[in-house]
């Protein structure tokens, strides 16, 4: 009996012993991006140029609605702010590899980014529209045209309007850029029949050229987006914070009466943007 016991014994110390090895073992809980940010004084946006999200003015600083939009977000936070402007087509795994807090640039959500990102409730709903060459395709009768093999479309690689045109338009040869400027200067110079942009960009294109592009779709968005801020897989508290600043800042106004001044007319601002 003595000798049971003893056996008793030894498997409890051992049961025991494996559990507070492997509480012991467990480390404590991970510091989220937001205590991360608190600590650090500092609001880290990654961002890509894209008017009027963000763009150079003459001076050679930051301007635009993703600007304000992330300064507003970092004194509410009590923080300072800092930019990492980074190549949209590697934002994502910039975002992954913590060279930021947080992306903050006009992404719209897609099934296929929230398998490696999460994100907010969506600050913006731009869609796409669509700048072509009057001369190329100012006889189209309908969208429909466009999607042919003689067709070439433009847009900025990695960016959610080249899907959008590979969906659309199957048929048309797709030629992708690194940045809309590139992009829509095929459009310009006759090399592409149409680029396609989040909107308001080619009806701010067509404004600037109405002898060479015009707005397709009778200047109507091709689709309705929902942008959102981007942010690593894991962090609940955060994507709860910026989710809960987006839904303050869309009821007291402030959102809207700052995407309106960016979007609807760049007049108040256009002399001001370095040129592309």
């Amino acid at each position: 009996m003595k000798f049971i016991n003893s056996i008793k014994g030894l498997l409890v110390a051992a049961v025991v012993g494996v559990a507070t090895l492997a509480v012991s073992s467990i480390p404590a809980s991970a510091q989220g991006v937001i205590e991360e940010i608190q600590k650090r004084g500092k609001l880290r946006v990654g961002m890509a140029t894209f008017v009027p999200w963000a763009m150079r003015d003459k001076e050679g600083n930051l301007i635009g609605f993703e600007i304000d939009v992330a300064k507003k977000v970092a004194a509410d936070m009590g923080v300072e702010v800092e930019f990492v402007p980074t190549a949209w087509s590697g934002i994502i795994p910039a975002l992954i590899a913590k060279k930021f807090d947080v992306i903050i640039g006009g992404m719209s959500i897609t099934p296929s980014r929230n398998l490696t990102v999460n994100f907010t409730a969506p600050y913006a709903h731009s869609g796409q529209q669509m700048a072509s060459n009057i001369k190329l395709a100012g006889g189209f009768t309908s969208m429909d045209d466009y999607n042919d093999s003689s067709v070439t479309i433009s847009c900025r690689r990695g960016a959610t309007p080249c899907n959008f045109a590979q969906a659309r338009f199957p048929k048309a040869t797709l030629r992708r850029f690194d940045d809309d400027a590139q992009a829509f200067q095929e459009v310009v110079n006759g090399n592409a029949h149409a680029t396609i942009s989040s909107a308001p960009k080619p009806r701010f294109w067509s404004d600037g050229y109405p002898d060479k592009v015009f707005v397709a779709n009778n200047g109507e968005n091709l689709s309705r987006g929902n942008e959102a801020f981007a942010l690593r897989k894991g962090d609940a508290d955060a994507v709860n914070y910026f989710s809960n600043w987006i839904l303050y800042n869309t009821a007291n106004g402030w959102l809207e009466e700052t995407h309106d001044y960016w979007f609807k007319d760049q007049s108040a601002w256009k002399d001001l943007v370095a040129e592309q």
